[in-house]
């Protein structure tokens, strides 16, 4: 009991002294600064965790205010589309956040994760779009190289800072389009590698996705050889890199619609405007809201969901439609054009045979075994003829996904 007192008493000593006016104005201010700052960071990093929405126009480019005239300009709505992907990154709430070293950005996880999903997309782009520009494009490799370089930098030159160079090349492109100065003159070639390099872009993140599923049957439709999936991803890993999946596909659908508004016309040559707008759906489906608060990794039919596993099949559904793209432009690239000399043989033909005399066509029928030999010949015409498509088809068989480049 003795003991008991005493413990009692020190504990009401210790209080007491901390109540004392030397001691209060210290800790009691203290506590409710700590407690602020908590709830400020806490709901700042909601707010910073939020996904920019994918129905933005992609008229937030740079130079939108440019004025009308410049939209009909090949170019503009590729670059605009790029530089938007690259003000995204800058200017979201919270700014560009993978970098950070202090609360909360240090704290987050999955926003910096989608951010490298979108930087990823814009390296891609801004490494194909010399070829999608088909002309002098030299301009453009200040923005390839400001892309370039390590997500993670925080010291100078930061991160954020090679994106402002980006944004500012881009901007200065964008303005001699517009302008005249340069053309935006690509071929169907430069969009099929583009296309092809974002297929295997897909591919690859379609298997880090999948070496998050830990049942190797529920990988069964995603055309995987589930022998050759990278090891599998922690527990801990999930949530990252399902949400670099969110930014690439995101971004992806961005671009596409900035692309698909230059290159109409071929897309349409091609008859790939259904291919395109599936490809374009596919990617909006893997935006949909996530309801969970946490990415689950559940199986089968079970109690929880797996979120990697849904996100997987809108990833190589989206790999296979931009395959399939890719081996169509680049089959239009490839394409031989007619001969222009069988038109006019055949007009020449006919002009001789309606040239020919009467005598000539009476003595040609009535000569005895001439309707034999008009047979046989026929059937030789038609022998050949029956071969020149297998010619043309093998002429026009579409190259694989590697030749696109």
């Amino acid at each position: 009991m003795a003991s008991k007192r005493q413990a009692g008493e020190r504990r009401r000593r210790r209080k007491e002294a901390l109540e004392r006016p030397q001691y209060g104005w210290i800790w009691k201010p203290l506590l409710a600064a700590l407690i602020l700052y908590l709830l400020v960071v806490l709901g700042l990093g909601f707010w910073w965790s939020r996904t920019p929405a994918l129905d933005v126009t992609q008229a937030d480019g740079p130079a939108a205010d440019a004025g009308t005239s410049a939209d009909v300009v090949t170019g503009v709505a590729t670059v605009d589309g790029l530089s938007g992907l690259v003000g995204t990154l800058l200017d979201k709430p919270g700014g560009y956040l993978r970098n950070d070293l202090a609360p909360p950005g240090l704290w987050l996880d999955n926003m910096p994760a989608w951010e490298l999903g979108v930087l990823d997309q814009a390296r891609w782009l801004s490494q194909a779009l010399p070829a999608l520009a088909g002309s002098d494009a030299s301009a453009l490799d200040a923005t390839r190289k400001a892309l370039e370089g390590d997500a993670d930098d925080w010291f100078y030159p930061s991160t954020e800072h090679r994106l402002e160079q980006a944004r500012v090349s881009l901007d200065g492109y964008r303005q001699a389009l517009a302008g005249g100065q340069v053309a935006f003159a690509g071929d169907a070639q430069g969009l099929a590698a583009w296309l092809n390099g974002v297929a295997r872009g897909l591919d690859d993140m379609g298997r880090r996705l999948s070496a998050s599923v830990g049942s190797p049957e529920a990988l069964v439709g995603l055309d995987l050889d589930t022998a050759g999936l990278p090891q599998e991803t922690p527990w801990y890993r999930v949530d990252d890199v399902f949400f670099e999946a969110r930014g690439e596909t995101w971004a992806l659908h961005r671009l596409l619609e900035a692309v698909g508004r230059d290159e109409a016309a071929r897309i349409e040559a091609a008859g790939l405007e259904t291919s395109w707008a599936a490809l374009t759906a596919e990617l909006e489906l893997s935006q949909r809201r996530l309801w969970s608060p946490v990415v689950l990794n559940g199986s089968g039919f079970g109690l929880f969901a797996n979120h990697s596993l849904v996100m997987a099949h809108h990833v190589m559904r989206a790999r296979d439609l931009g395959r399939e793209l890719s081996e169509g432009l680049a089959a239009q690239v490839g394409a031989p054009e007619a001969p222009a000399a069988e038109p006019d043989a055949s007009a020449s033909s006919g002009e001789d045979e309606a040239s020919a005399s009467p005598e000539e066509a009476a003595e040609a029928l009535g000569a005895e075994g001439a309707g034999e030999s008009a047979e046989e010949s026929d059937g030789e015409n038609g022998g050949e003829a029956s071969e020149a498509p297998g010619d043309d088809a093998e002429a026009l068989a579409v190259p694989e996904a590697g030749d696109a480049h």
